[in-house]
Order: C-alpha cells, then structure tokens, then sequence
C-alpha cells in the first residue's frame, strides 16, 4: 500500500489535528516526520478541546498504530507531561505508540541557546517559540546531537554532560542567564525515566514492513510549506523540511511509495511571529478574522496575525509539494463577511505586477492585489454536504480550484469531528 502525506500549505496553525483525526481510520499507521513541541495540533472531539505537540493525531484512534519519526527532534519533558494528559483521559498512548531511535533529543540548554539567540536578534527576531527546535537541528547537522536511541546506552550521562558543558561555553559568552537549567534537568531526566518504558525502535524497519504488508500509512506534517527551511519565508522559517519531501527522509521511506499529497489551507491567512506577510490585515478586518477563528498560537498562546487568502502563495505550495487534492479549514469564521478578499498577484518594489515569489521574501516587499467576491453571512454552521452549501461560498472554492488547477476534496465548516464535508 502507499503512503499519503498531509501537510500545511500556509505559515502553519491549518487545522491538521482535526483532519487526521478525521481521516485515520482510512490509515494503519499515522507517523509524525518533522517539527517538535513548536507543533500545536489541535483536536475538538464531544466539545472537548485536545492539543497535541508530539505525539502524532492518530493516538485518539485505538486501531491506529502512531509512530513519531527520526525527522522529529523530541522534548522528553514535553513528550512526558503530553502522555500524562492523555492518559488521565483515558487515551491508551504506549500500546500504539512507536519512537525512532534516530529522533534527535532537545536537552535543557538548547532551549535556552534558543532563548539567547532570539533575545540576542532585537527587532530582527526569527519569532521562535523559544522549544529549542533550532539548536537540536543544529546540532543534529553538526553531527554531535543526542538520539532517543542513545537514552538506552550505558554512557548516555557522559555524552549528555559534553553536549551540555558545550552548550554552556557558548551561554557564558552571551551572559545569558542559567538559574533555571537545574530545574529543568531534574524534570529532563525524570521524563526520560519515562520514555525508557515506550517502544523505542528502528521505526524504519517498522514503517518498510507495513507498507510490504499492505497496510496503509498516513505521514503527518507540522508546521506549514512557507516555513519550510528551503522554500520558506527565509529566514523566518522553522528549521526542518515541512514539504512532502520531507516525508521521505523523516520516515526513512522512498518516494515512489507517496500516493497523495493533502494540503490543507484555511480559507485566509494567519502567521505567528515575525515574517513577510504579504496580505496581512493590520486592522479591525484582522482583527475580527482573529476574534471569529480563535486565532491565538495553540503552543505559545500568541495572536495569530491575520488576513486575505493569499493564492500566489498557495500556488507555490502546491507546486513544490505536488499536491493532490486541498482540504479548506474554517470557512465558517467569514461567515461574519458581506464580502471577501483574495490576493490573486503582487505589485512588487518595482511596480511590476506577478504571480511569482520573490526568493527573499523579507527584503523584497509584495503588495496584494486583492479579488472581491461576495460573503455568505447565513454562515456554514447548517449545512451537512457540499450542495447545501451556501451557494456563495460553493463560488468561493470553485474560484480557488481554478486558480491554482488543484481540487478541494474536503471542508470544514466547524472544530468538530463531524463539521466535515466531503466535496
């Protein structure tokens, strides 16, 4: 059987959670490829808020096999308290649930190298959420990061301790303040005393075997295409491949086995944190998509910046990824809306009008060239399937899928579960 990817096609916060939720019993396997504790995938099953940042979204399905791949980087104390929460709700995690041991370990002092460096940018910050992300991928590329596997080695405390006096030397010469670091050590190798009881294995060998059974795999992405490291809103991009190539080298699995490639976008834009972002709406529009969609960081609690769909943006996602087919997310927060936006180009620095973006987003300013259609103020909230749809907004998708040649297979209209249509 074949492995489709699910990813995000804007600047991440899509609503993956809910549509892995939704589509996994379609699959055997649900495996997380990238990221760490910065993804916030948020689940809303019988009125009940769920948030997960490690563990894959298919942990909620007993009959689903949850694999967090060698392309994460894992905070063991994070991961802990994470397993705790769903155990107090009664969520079975260590049956299902399968770690690589190649997946890089975020240790205490990279969280606060995080924090010096971006404190250390001023006005020039990336925007991080301060997880420790960007170090463990640095070291992970300088060769000399910890793996899950190394927890179960006999010198693992002698390698932590190198890894951490390096850290240190480079903290000492920022002046940066330490007094937390024994604090968040005790909990570190507490929370490893826990991992040591999960499945820690060749995950590769795992997800191979499946696939030669037969068995279906869904690869979980994080974040969104515009933080991806290389195609990205360079330099304020995440630090990992969030494009569906991705899939490939954090799951140890060839491309030829890739069926489908899902992009899931809303049907606007958010950001959070620094960044180019070209149809942002730094006015009571914003600020009332922000209201209406909840759009506060499911990880760092941070307003999420908001705005118009932005279809260049989206056709470049599309294209780098080769998607498939797109699934729209929360359509029903412009329910509120007589009429809405799309950015259908740019005007560049120079005046020129393009479809295209610019390779250096950041220091090369676009302006929107804005579309109107009009709203559907009776809102989503009623309608079951596609033709009962309000018809404006049947117009709004259909508007989207002939401008970049990509079909919408799947919407939204609530956080629910069951707010799902199938177009």
């Amino acid at each position: 059987m074949p492995i489709d990817v699910l990813l995000g096609l804007q600047w991440g916060d899509e609503g993956k959670g809910k549509v892995v939720d939704y589509i996994a019993p379609k699959y055997k396997v649900v495996a997380r490829f990238q990221g760490g504790p910065n993804a916030g995938h948020t689940l809303v099953m019988n009125g009940e808020k769920h948030v997960l940042h490690q563990i894959p979204s298919g942990i909620f399905r007993p009959d689903t096999i949850n694999v967090i791949g060698n392309g994460v980087v894992l905070d063991p104390a994070v991961f802990a308290k994470e397993v705790l929460a769903l155990e107090v709700k009664n969520v079975e995690v260590k049956e299902n649930l399968f770690l690589s041991n190649r997946t890089q370990i975020i240790i205490p002092t990279h969280k606060l190298l995080d924090r010096a460096s971006e404190a250390s940018k001023g006005e020039q910050k990336i925007g991080s959420t301060l997880k420790g992300i960007g170090p463990s991928y640095q070291d992970k590329f300088a060769r000399q990061g910890l793996r899950l596997g190394d927890i179960l080695s006999a010198d693992f405390d002698s390698r932590y301790e190198a890894l951490k006096l390096a850290h240190i030397s480079l903290l000492d010469g920022s002046g940066f303040d330490q007094q937390e670091l024994n604090e968040m050590e005790t909990q570190f190798f507490e929370s490893l005393e826990k991992i040591r009881t999960f499945k820690v294995v060749n995950t590769e060998y795992l997800l191979n075997d499946c696939l030669q059974k037969g068995q279906s795999i869904l690869a979980e992405g994080a974040q969104g295409a515009m933080l991806d490291i290389d195609f990205g809103s360079y330099p304020f991009v995440t630090s990992s491949s969030t494009t569906a190539a991705g899939a490939c080298t954090g799951l140890g699995i060839a491309p030829r086995h890739i069926r489908k490639v899902i992009g899931i976008t809303k049907a606007y834009c958010t950001r959070v944190g620094s960044g180019p972002f070209p149809t942002e709406l730094n006015d009571e529009t914003g600020e009332k998509i922000r209201k209406a969609g909840q759009e506060f960081g499911s990880t760092t609690g941070r307003p999420r910046r908001t705005g118009w769909l932005d279809l260049p943006a989206l056709k470049f996602a599309n294209m780098v990824n080769g998607t498939t087919e797109m699934l729209i997310m929360k359509g029903d927060v412009l329910d509120c809306f007589d009429e809405v936006k799309v950015c259908t180009a740019y005007h560049n620095e120079a005046g020129q009008v393009s479809e295209e973006l610019h390779y250096d987003m950041a220091r090369n300013i676009s302006r929107p060239i804005l579309h109107t259609l009009a709203g559907w103020p009776e809102g989503l909230a009623s309608a079951d399937s596609w033709d009962s749809l309000p018809s404006n907004f049947k117009s709004y998708c259909l508007f989207i899928e002939e401008k970049l040649g990509v079909p919408i297979s799947f919407i939204s209209t609530g956080p629910g579960r069951e707010q799902t249509i199938v177009k």
